[in-house]
């Protein structure tokens, strides 16, 4: 089987650059780099984080807790982010200078009851996004993974895309990670025991 690959850019939105809701340190850096990466693959896909104001993942939305606390909803544990990439908003919006003439953009977290950080599924790992029926139906069968952050939503998109046996390699030069409590390194481990190449 010849191998088609493709580049998935995840959440290179405004939120998560420095100035942004929820600003991973260094995200602005990456942009050229994964622009450069682009015409090297088959087709580019990129994730955005879309949620509706009043999500159930934002602290604002549960009375008294604080942002980066972590709350049990029903399919498991949650952080509670600060208000980030409400639909509609600048904040939602792409990096101003990331090339956005992908093939895909796959919009994730809208559901206002669960969130979203993989880019094949929500948070409960059984409600499809659709991203892995577009890669077979294109033949495409190796995946390089790109973006923000990378402990959060590259990370479980790295995971769930080995799992469900796609080739997956994750560019952490061009990733940047929130890195909370660690999570940079243990998401670093996951991805390596999941099959995972760190390129």
């Amino acid at each position: 089987m010849t191998e088609k690959s493709a580049l998935i850019v995840i959440d290179m939105q405004n939120d998560f650059c420095p100035g942004g809701a929820l600003a991973v340190s260094g995200g602005n850096d990456i942009v050229a780099g994964i622009n450069a990466l682009m015409p090297a693959f088959d087709a580019v896909i990129l994730s955005q984080d879309w949620h509706p104001a009043g999500h159930s993942s934002f602290a604002s939305s549960h009375p008294g807790a604080a942002p980066m606390s972590v709350i049990e909803m029903p399919y498991g544990p949650q952080v509670l982010w600060p208000d980030h990439c409400i639909q509609g908003s600048h904040g939602a919006a792409f990096h101003p200078d990331l090339r956005i003439d992908g093939d895909l953009i796959i919009r994730k977290g809208f559901n206002p009851a669960i969130d979203s950080y993989s880019a094949f599924f929500e948070n409960d790992h059984t409600t499809p996004t659709g991203l892995e029926g577009y890669l077979r139906t294109r033949g495409i069968n190796a995946i390089t993974l790109v973006g923000l952050a990378l402990d959060f939503c590259v990370n479980y998109s790295a995971v769930d895309g080995a799992q469900l046996g796609f080739d997956v390699t994750v560019r952490p030069d061009l990733c940047r990670a929130i890195d909370f409590d660690g999570s940079r390194d243990a998401a670093l481990s996951a991805m390596k025991k999941a099959g995972v190449t760190l390129a």
